[in-house]
């Protein structure tokens, strides 16, 4: 549902606002202000998303939370929102898991699936969906001729729904496990989704594609805002995904000077740490396959290497070892600035999930989707659109580097300082978009069908810029990425300035 305002896109922005505003008020007391939320964002007598003021109020009370970082909590606690709400305000504060919750009150039980017949059904004379059901589930009313499916022998295989000429008949699954590529949604004894978190990998799927707003992520908005209150030097990384996020009249340096406006000692662009990371797993391709490995996976979608190490660990290491874009660029800024506090800006949800492992946590301090971002943006009432330009911009990264938002770029990147560095090395590369089609890619290479390969796995369909933490039409952020990438000074990731730094730093 990227670029389409629903209300839920303005429920979730409207409490990433006033997060922001309750951390930018020193004065306001947190633990009161936070009981007052839900009554300032849900006012009067009638709720404005549901029928139910109380239900609706209940739900912002657990969002609210979520984006403070706290945990969720369900309907049969009884506790005030603002529980532990000291958690949120200290330095060590950080992400604890689960990442990604199921806000169970706010989900509508939806069927895991179905197989249904609409009132569209003609009753037709040929009645193919009768003749095809290889359980004989389906039977006519003699009265109107349509079809009627009986649920306890039928087994969802949805071939009645194929023949159906008139397509009265329809497959439903719950949206959100369907966007699961991990198969990590079931029921509970409720009929509520449930997520096993020994198969997810928090790349957020779940998240923008449940229709009731249901599933939400825990967000360090408050404490990115009281690290820079404190005085402390904040250093923001801002992924090549950005572009046309928070509005198509947003440059680079307009960017650069409302994060400077906030507080920001700096930015940098995520592109130069992906152009290390490019560079990377190229010499570790020409090193190692074929001779050490059948094949290499690239590295840089935290949800895809976690997925691949879960569902083939014997496989494991041919996923590279490179660090990730994340990281590389947080190391670039210490080098020269050892005591930054590190922000990645980013659309993605995993890479809070990367962020909360032990050897992440000393490079990057705190992970902030785009969305996220916007709500500060807008709690701070900078125009980030009229805002005055940054002559400076952000940093020369290489157009490949800028391409790793995009389907498809990350290989693109590692192959293209290949044939750089050995013209005569051939480089096959096959990639995947969603984990479904990911984990399609691995077991086929597991199997032996990609040896000498370059694979490239993407979680979210489309790349980066289909990230649960974006705003915009997939295509629209591809197309603008594309013609960002175009305007840099490089072409290939080895060619930049910052690809010296490389031996230093890893």
């Amino acid at each position: 549902m990227r670029g389409v305002e629903t209300r839920i896109q303005e429920i979730r922005h409207r409490i990433f606002r006033e997060v922001a505003r309750m951390a930018y008020h020193t004065e306001w007391p947190v633990d009161k202000r936070i009981e007052e939320l839900p009554y300032k964002i849900i006012p009067g007598e009638v709720g404005n998303f549901r029928n139910d003021v109380f239900l609706e109020r209940a739900i912002v009370g657990e969002r609210l939370r979520l984006a403070m970082g706290l945990p969720s909590r369900s309907a049969a606690e009884h506790a005030p929102l603002s529980d532990n709400i000291e958690a949120a305000d200290k330095a060590e504060t950080y992400y604890t898991p689960p990442l990604i919750n199921v806000i169970k009150f706010a989900c509508n039980a939806c069927k895991e699936k179905r197989v249904y017949v609409t009132d569209g059904c003609q009753g037709c004379l040929a009645h193919p969906c009768v003749e095809v059901c290889p359980k004989d589930a389906i039977h006519l009313d003699r009265t109107n001729g349509r079809s009627h499916i009986d649920e306890d022998k039928c087994i969802k295989c949805g071939k009645c729904a194929t023949v159906c000429s008139y397509k009265a008949i329809i497959t439903q699954e719950r949206p959100c496990a369907a966007a699961c590529g991990m198969d990590a949604i079931h029921s509970d004894e409720n009929g509520k989704a449930d997520i096993d978190y020994e198969k997810c990998v928090s790349c957020g799927q779940c998240l923008v594609n449940c229709p009731f707003g249901a599933i939400a992520d825990k967000s360090q908005i408050f404490q990115v805002i009281r690290s820079i209150q404190s005085g402390e030097k904040v250093y923001a990384a801002v992924a090549p995904a950005f572009v046309g996020q928070f509005g198509p009249k947003v440059t680079p340096g307009k960017l650069r000077a409302a994060m400077k406006a906030l507080g920001f000692t700096d930015v940098f662009e995520v592109a130069i740490g992906a152009d290390l990371c490019a560079t990377q797993e190229a010499n570790d391709f020409i090193e190692e396959v074929p001779e050490k490995l059948p094949f290499m996976a690239t590295s840089c979608c935290p949800a895809w290497s976690v997925m691949a190490k879960k569902l083939f660990p014997e496989h494991a290491n041919c996923i590279s070892m490179a660090l990730t874009p994340m990281v590389l660029t947080a190391r670039l800024i210490k080098q020269e600035h050892p005591d930054a506090k590190i922000v990645f800006i980013g659309p993605c949800a995993a890479k809070k999930l990367e962020a909360m492992r032990k050897s992440v946590r000393s490079e990057v301090d705190f992970v902030l989707t785009f969305e996220e971002m916007d709500g500060i943006f807008d709690a701070k009432h900078v125009d980030i659109e009229n805002i005055e330009e940054d002559p400076d911009g952000v940093n020369d990264a290489s157009a490949d580097g800028r391409n790793f938002a995009v389907a498809g770029g990350v290989a693109k990147s590692v192959a293209d300082v290949i044939h750089e560095k050995y013209p005569d090395r051939e480089v096959k590369i096959a990639n995947a978009e969603g984990l479904k089609e990911c984990r399609q890619l691995l077991k086929m290479a597991t199997l032996g069908k990609y040896n000498g390969y370059l694979l490239e796995g993407m979680a979210c369909p489309g790349g980066c810029v289909a990230g649960a933490g974006t705003m915009q039409p997939v295509k629209k952020s591809q197309a603008a990425v594309n013609l960002y990438a175009s305007k840099a000074h490089h072409k290939n990731s080895n060619e930049t300035e910052h690809v010296k730094a490389l031996d230093k730093i890893v």
